[in-house]
């Protein structure tokens, strides 16, 4: 599942603002989905709108409510990911 977001542009290494870093928070956290059933029978899966809560904004469809949670599960483990890497590479190994 892809979302897109803002993007800006820079001479240098790439800056992640404020802004993004929120929504990235707030589409890491599952309480800010919900999957609904379209008329021709597919899920949909939603995040709730940052800004505005009354506000849902489709992402993906799948054929049955286990695949759309599925990618609602993948997302928010790509986007925790993304946020546990803002701070910098995390040293893994040293050597002595």
């Amino acid at each position: 599942m892809t979302l897109f977001y803002r993007t800006h542009s820079w001479s240098s290494e790439p800056q992640i603002t404020d802004e993004t870093k929120e929504l990235w928070k707030h589409i890491a956290t599952k309480a800010n989905w919900r999957i609904t059933q379209l008329p021709n029978g597919f899920f949909q899966t939603e995040y709730q709108d940052l800004e505005n809560k009354d506000t849902w904004n489709d992402v993906t469809r799948r054929e049955t409510v286990k695949g759309a949670e599925a990618a609602i599960d993948s997302t928010i483990e790509h986007y925790a990911k993304k946020l546990e890497f803002l701070d910098g590479p995390k040293v893994v190994k040293t050597f002595k």
